[in-house]
C-alpha cells in the first residue's frame, strides 16, 4: 500500500490533517480536541499551510470556518489520504500481539458507567497491562477514522470496514417518583396523557423508539425538559418534573415508580463494533470478549421478562 505524495508547500501529514479537522470542526477548538492538541497550535498549522500554499482554503464565518473553492477542491483528496494513513496505522497495529497497551472504547454515559464499568474492572484485574479509555459520548464516532477502537450502541453501526455483532438487548419503562403521581395522578392513557408532563429528549433524537413510544403512547402531555442525559431523565423524573421513559438498569435500580402503560415498551438490540483490521489484536479480543460476556451476563437487568 502505498500513499500519494504531498504537495509542494505541505510539510508533512499534519498539514493536511489540521485543515481537515477543522473543515470537519467548524471551530479551532473543536478541531484542536480532534486532534488532541492546543487551540493556538491548530491556528499556527493552518495559517503555515495557507502561506505556505500562497492560497486560503478555509473562510471564517459567523458559522465557524468553511472550505473556499480551493478548499473543496481538494478536500475529497485529503480524505483519501487519510483513509490511506489510517489503513497503514491498522494493519501496522492489527499486528501488534501485546496484551497492554490503550483501546478506546466508546458507548453512552449511563451505560457505560452502570454496566460497562464494572466489566472493565474485572478486566484491569486480569490484564492489568490494557488500559480502557472510556469515551462517554451519545455522538456515534469513528471507527474507520481511529476516533474510537471499540462502540456500544443500541443502534447498528453503518461504517465501512467494521466488524458487528449483537451483545445483548436493552429493555425500557415508563417511570414516575411517588411525589408527582400524588400530585398529578396516573395518566390517562386513553385521553393521550392530558394534564401530565413529559421528560424528553432533543427533537432530531425522538425518532429513537423508546422516544417515539413515549410520544405516541402521551400524545397530549406538555413536554417539561428536553435532554440528552439518560441520568438527566432519572434525576428530573425523580425531582417529579414529569414521566420519563428510561432503560430498565437506570430505572429499575432507582425510587422511581413504573407505571403499566397499554402498550409495552420497546425492546432495543445492543449491538458492538470494532474495525475488521484491529479486530483479532490480543488486547482488542480481550476488551470484545469480556465486554460481550459481561453483558450477557446482565442480561436479567438489561432487559428484565417482567
Amino acid at each position: 500500500m502505498s500513499l500519494p505524495e504531498l504537495p509542494t508547500g505541505i510539510q508533512d501529514w499534519d498539514d493536511l490533517h489540521t485543515f481537515l479537522a477543522i473543515a470537519r470542526h467548524g471551530t479551532l477548538s473543536a478541531a484542536a480536541r480532534a486532534l488532541g492538541v492546543h487551540q493556538p497550535t491548530v491556528g499556527r498549522r493552518l495559517s503555515a499551510l495557507e502561506t505556505r500554499l500562497g492560497v486560503r482554503l478555509l473562510e471564517h464565518t459567523p458559522a465557524g470556518y468553511s472550505p473556499t473553492a480551493a478548499g473543496e477542491a481538494i478536500l475529497g483528496n485529503v480524505e483519501r489520504i487519510e483513509s490511506e494513513m489510517l489503513a497503514v496505522e491498522r494493519r501496522i497495529t492489527g499486528r501488534d500481539v501485546r496484551l497492554e497497551g490503550t483501546v478506546r472504547l466508546t458507548t453512552v454515559e449511563s451505560f457505560g458507567a452502570e454496566i460497562v464499568l464494572p466489566i472493565l474492572a474485572g478486566l484491569h484485574a486480569r490484564h492489568p497491562g490494557i488500559e480502557v479509555e472510556l469515551v462517554a459520548d451519545v455522538r456515534n464516532l469513528n471507527l474507520t477514522r481511529r476516533e474510537a477502537d471499540i462502540a456500544l450502541r443500541v443502534a447498528r453501526i453503518d461504517q465501512a470496514g467494521l466488524t458487528v455483532r449483537r451483545v445483548g438487548s436493552i429493555g425500557f419503562g415508563l417511570y414516575a417518583s411517588r411525589a408527582y403521581l400524588a400530585a398529578h395522578g396516573t395518566p390517562d392513557f386513553a385521553n393521550g396523557g392530558s394534564g401530565h408532563a413529559l421528560v424528553t429528549t432533543q427533537p432530531e433524537l425522538l425518532d429513537g423508539p423508546d422516544m417515539a413510544w413515549l410520544t405516541a403512547l402521551l400524545p397530549q402531555a406538555a413536554v417539561a425538559l428536553r435532554t440528552n442525559s439518560r441520568y438527566t431523565h432519572r434525576a428530573a423524573a425523580q425531582t417529579g418534573l414529569g414521566l420519563a421513559c428510561l432503560e430498565r438498569f437506570l430505572g429499575d435500580a432507582s425510587d422511581l415508580v413504573r407505571l403499566a402503560p397499554p402498550s409495552p415498551p420497546p425492546l432495543r438490540e445492543l449491538w458492538m463494533a470494532v474495525h475488521a483490521d484491529i479486530r483479532h489484536m490480543p488486547r482488542i479480543r480481550a476488551v470484545t470478549e469480556a465486554l460481550a460476556t459481561g453483558i450477557k451476563a446482565q442480561a436479567a437487568v438489561l432487559a428484565p421478562e417482567a
